[in-house]
């Protein structure tokens, strides 16, 4: 086939071979084929035409003719008919039921444990943000209820207002309450549920690391400082110690061996160690003699049922500062790691509600950062509830330990939840969560009860979608409503 004398290229870059600026392009010839070419039909004159079913070969589908196609605007609405993938189609629809995707109009699912077994997600934690008011409570509330329906359980170590207790009795769960006046006693070196099918001395080497990793983070939050090595060395002799005379110690009986030693280490006489773990034994002493008597300073009273659909810790009777909350959440916290590295445990809802609160103490954020870190192994999802992301600037320094341990908590969340945000904040949450200039747009008009979620490498914005019990359950505004109403 002779060659044609357009050129080769199909897409060739702004010039005048390919704009005229309204005059008409230079004629293109095309030579006559061969009379012995089977496609090229004959006419009477012995010219070569194109045939009716198009050129075939190298230069099919070229046009030798300008396309002229008049300028069309439209709405978005309209445009949408003609080209309607503006949109995803959403997560599919397995999983706990939200709301509405707000893009396409679609139903919006979400299972982190689903959507992690389809690659969808690298990790099942959560991060939930948002102003006051705006609905974060409620759409935590309705995914942790929904998801009993599918075989998951829910753990919240810590609720300060004590929102969550009136949801755990409406699902068959429990709510712990802690606090003076309450009552009830818990004694966090208890060893916990023992996992089914765990050898004898693999079950007491677990509660010793469990005990000790405890211990540590007790006296760390108290003295507001990493222990030195001489105070590690006084906190083993006293546990040593207290477990010699029970089976299952207790803190006033490792408070009384660290302020009074009778027994000697390698390196360490009884005098020694009676002053290196002199720091140690007040500040734990606080824990069994001082503002937090009666909740830690002997047997437990309350027993963790690792079986029921939701456990929470009611701490609303606790007032005091941030740091006695993470202490106290940290106590508790020995309770559920036990049920959590059962094999048989199930998958878990672990929320921390408020969570703004403890990320201050760099204790228990190492703590929680051990969990991010377990999750897949430990089958949990993390919900991380905050305000705004700002409040990561009250923890610590800019260069220190506790800072790097918070944002590594929002760089293990593959799922981030984001409800309205001043605008003043919107740069800031766009900083931390890698938002897009399109996503950072959106959030100071979020109404309530919509929230942008970033799941993975997808973007959605969802109307939570909740029953009339739902709602009269979660309201957390009661007190706000007039008598008259």
């Amino acid at each position: 086939m002779a060659p044609w004398s357009a050129p080769a290229a199909f897409y060739e870059p702004a010039g005048a071979r390919r704009r005229w600026f309204g005059r008409r392009p230079p004629a293109i010839t095309r030579p006559a084929r061969p009379a012995t070419d089977p496609d090229t039909p004959d006419r009477a004159d012995g010219a070569a035409y194109l045939p009716a079913g198009g050129e075939t070969g190298p230069q099919a589908g070229r046009s030798w003719h300008e396309l002229r196609l008049p300028a069309h605007r439209g709405t978005s609405d309209t445009v949408a008919g003609a080209y309607p993938f503006l949109a995803e189609g959403g997560l599919g629809g397995h999983g706990v039921y939200i709301g509405q995707d707000a893009w396409s109009g679609g139903g919006f699912c979400y299972d982190p444990w689903v959507l992690y077994a389809d690659g969808v997600l690298t990790n099942p934690n959560a991060l939930l943000a948002g102003v006051v008011g705006k609905g974060k409570s409620c759409l935590a509330k309705s995914i942790a209820t929904r998801s009993i329906a599918f075989g998951r359980r829910v753990y919240v170590p810590g609720d300060p207002k004590g929102e969550w207790t009136a949801v755990a009795q409406a699902v068959g769960g429990i709510s712990i309450r802690l606090g003076p006046g309450t009552g009830n006693r818990v004694n966090p070196l208890d060893p916990g549920p023992r996992p089914r099918g765990l050898a004898d001395e693999q079950w007491h080497t677990e509660t010793a690391r469990r005990r000790r990793t405890l211990l540590g983070s007790l006296a760390e939050s108290s003295l507001g400082r990493p222990l030195a090595a001489t105070e590690h060395t006084a906190l083993d002799a006293a546990l040593y110690a207290a477990l010699e005379s029970s089976t299952t110690p207790t803190l006033p009986g490792v408070v009384q061996a660290l302020l009074g030693p009778s027994t000697s280490m390698a390196g360490a006489t009884p005098v020694q160690l009676a002053r290196d773990g002199r720091d140690l034994g007040h500040a734990l002493r606080r824990l069994v003699a001082g503002d937090l008597a009666g909740l830690f300073d002997g047997p437990s009273t309350v027993r963790f049922d690792p079986s029921l659909p939701m456990v929470t810790l009611d701490l609303a009777a606790i007032q005091g500062s941030d740091q006695l909350l993470a202490m106290v959440m940290t106590c508790a916290s020995a309770w559920m790691e036990a049920a959590l590295a059962d094999p048989d445990g199930g998958q878990r809802w672990v929320i921390y509600d408020e969570a703004w609160r403890l990320m201050r103490q760099p204790a228990l954020l190492a703590r929680m950062q051990s969990q991010w870190k377990l999750s897949r192994g430990l089958g949990i999802a993390n919900l991380l509830i905050v305000h705004r992301l700002s409040d990561l600037d009250a923890v610590g320094d800019a260069t220190s330990e506790a800072r790097a341990l918070a944002r590594g908590l929002l760089g293990d969340c593959s799922t981030k939840i984001v409800y309205q945000q001043e605008v003043s904040e919107s740069a800031n949450t766009a900083t931390h969560l890698g938002l897009t200039s399109a996503e950072r747009a959106q959030l100071p008009d979020l109404q309530r009860g919509e929230g942008l979620w970033r799941v993975g490498q997808h973007a959605f914005v969802v109307r939570h979608v909740a029953t009339e019990d739902e709602l009269a359950l979660f309201d957390t505004n009661q007190r706000m409503i007039p008598v008259s109403r």
